[in-house]
């Protein structure tokens, strides 16, 4: 508006507007002053002092205190008593900065964002619990997966007919015997499932030296490597819509873990399978890659803008790597309804390897 003002000054008001395609009304209106705000006066129908200072006292009696305004009126009108309407309720209550759930609601803790890192395999470990449809509705089988973060490589597995806290213990603790390892230096990741954050598991983890994390509730990406695995393993065409039986769901998952384990080429190691990164036949394979690449070029350079390179997987694997440079000020991040008994629970356990 002020380049338009002083356009005009000099070519005249609809010539500039039409140059800068503004509104000569919106012009024409800015060059005139705001009229003074005058204070609206009281209604002669609002209610006096004293009587919006019964109506508070009303409502926040030990009789009313807990109540809605609607409640309170229809209370008072069944006595035969009428002091103002629902809505002058409100308003009374909003000038005392009452109007508000008067009861105690629950607050939800501030969860800090889990931050892990991987950089070899049996580090840290993700694992999870999906269903596999059974043979008719409102039937379902539990596969339990131990995956490792760094190499994708799933190193345990098993199938059950519930969700339980003491075969997950079970599942853990030999999946940990045929790893060999050092289980001080394992961490084990995990969402907000009951079995996950089960006393037994947590004590069991706790005893052997195991660090775990948790998820943040509601929030799926923080556990995104077993989630990105039970999608690879519920969009093969094999999957079948519904399993007939638990024996069926463990003959299916015989067949495909060994796939993915040993001949997945997994799009976020570089297409090198699971095996070869958790197992060290990286640089081996790598070798073996870069030499037909080689081969290649030498065979026909115009095709090449440069000379080929192999790719290489990450050296280092993140579940929510920090900031570089957090914004000064920032919040901190916020972060199944199953069984959890062993009952008769039969299962089959298995070991990827």
């Amino acid at each position: 508006m002020t380049a338009a003002e002083e356009l005009g000054r000099e070519i005249g008001v609809v010539r500039a507007c039409a140059a800068l395609r503004v509104s000569r009304a919106t012009l024409y209106r800015r060059r005139r002053p705001a009229p003074a705000s005058r204070r609206r006066p009281p209604s002669h129908r609002a209610l006096s002092n004293e009587e919006r200072t019964a109506v508070l006292d009303v409502l926040n009696s030990e009789r009313f205190a807990d109540k809605a305004p609607a409640e309170v009126f229809a209370t008072l009108l069944d006595k035969g008593d009428y002091l103002c309407s629902i809505r002058t309720m409100y308003r009374v209550l909003r000038a005392s900065s009452q109007v508000r759930d008067r009861r105690n609601q629950l607050q939800h803790p501030i969860y800090a964002r889990p931050e892990l890192l991987a950089t070899g395999p049996n580090q840290l470990w993700s694992w999870d619990i999906t269903k596999l449809k059974g043979p008719q509705k409102w039937t379902s089988y539990h596969l339990y997966v131990i995956l490792d973060v760094f190499s994708r490589y799933v190193v345990g597995w098993m199938v059950a007919p519930r969700e339980s806290a003491a075969l997950a213990k079970r599942l853990i603790a030999e999946t940990i015997g045929k790893q060999e390892l050092q289980a001080a230096d394992l961490t084990i990741h995990a969402d907000r499932g009951t079995s996950m954050r089960s006393k037994l598991v947590a004590q069991f983890l706790a005893d052997l030296g195991v660090t775990k994390t948790h998820s943040r509730p509601q929030v799926s990406n923080d556990n995104p490597f077993s989630e990105s695995q039970f999608k690879t393993l519920k969009y093969r065409p094999e999957f079948p819509a519904r399993f007939g039986s638990q024996e069926h769901a463990t003959a299916f998952c015989r067949g495909f873990f060994p796939w993915y384990n040993r001949a997945h080429h997994h799009s976020g190691l570089a297409l090198l399978t699971p095996h070869q990164v958790h197992y060290g036949l990286v640089d081996a394979v790598l070798a073996e890659r870069q030499t037909a690449l080689d081969a290649a070029f030498t065979r026909h350079p115009e095709r090449f803008s440069k000379p080929p390179m192999v790719a290489r997987p990450p050296a280092k694997v993140w579940i929510n790597p920090p900031d570089p440079q957090p914004p000064a000020g920032s919040p901190p991040s916020k972060n199944k309804k199953t069984n959890s008994g062993a009952g008769s629970a039969r299962a089959t356990t298995l070991s990827a390897r």
